[in-house]
């Protein structure tokens, strides 16, 4: 019997600390049972986010992935973005995550297209997760593929990789040019050596175009 309150209490302590820090991140947050592995046992963590989500409180998107949904008056309960999802899909350790194809184009403004397969780069391990229509991919890569993630180099170097360079035209430099700035444009110059020789090249046209 004792046992028992104990272990009642103990998973009671969890409950709580995690609808805690779930409301201290905020509507919209992305999360995985990994963010709450300090607070208690993976069981422990387990029930906690079965029982909230149940309750509506937070929402499971997939299996070991969940949100704390947002809602708007007139839309209702609002998607999260892809980038959140990617973010929490990483996990917890150190790894980093890069943008890839039309994903990357349309964050430059370069495409309109939404993928519904969207692929990020990644240093850590290789994950893949499908929310109805959409499916994101964390792909592992090599260390060099990585060297720009997370920097607006890294999105030109994906994005023109997508696009193709019998593709790339005055329209697509033009975007570019107004998209970046100074000191973007100045990265692109350091970070040259990690695109391929003619990604390189526009990256240094697109870096000689911001001189004073």
């Amino acid at each position: 019997m004792f046992l028992f309150q104990k272990m009642s209490k103990h998973l009671h302590s969890v409950d709580s600390q995690v609808l805690s820090r779930i409301n201290s991140k905020g509507k919209g947050w992305v999360f995985t049972p990994s963010d709450f592995q300090d607070l208690g046992s993976q069981s422990a963590v387990a029930i906690a986010l079965l029982r909230h989500s149940r309750t509506g409180v937070i929402r499971q998107l997939a299996r070991g992935l969940y949100d704390y949904p947002d809602h708007d008056p007139r839309i209702g309960l609002l998607s999260p973005s892809i980038d959140a999802m990617a973010q929490a899909l990483k996990g917890r350790d150190a790894s980093h995550i890069q943008p890839t194809g039309a994903y990357a184009a349309n964050m430059l403004g370069l495409s309109d297209q939404v993928p519904a397969k969207t692929v990020f780069l990644t240093d850590g391990r290789s994950r893949r997760v499908c929310l109805g229509k959409r499916e994101i991919i964390l792909k592992h890569t090599s260390t060099r593929n990585m060297a720009t993630a997370g920097t607006t180099s890294g999105l030109v170097i994906q994005a023109l990789r997508w696009i193709g360079a019998r593709h790339v035209d005055d329209q697509t430099l033009g975007i570019l040019k107004n998209r970046l700035s100074k000191d973007d444009r100045h990265k692109l110059l350091d970070d040259a050596r990690y695109a391929p020789a003619w990604v390189a090249g526009i990256m240094r046209r697109l870096a000689e175009s911001g001189k004073d």
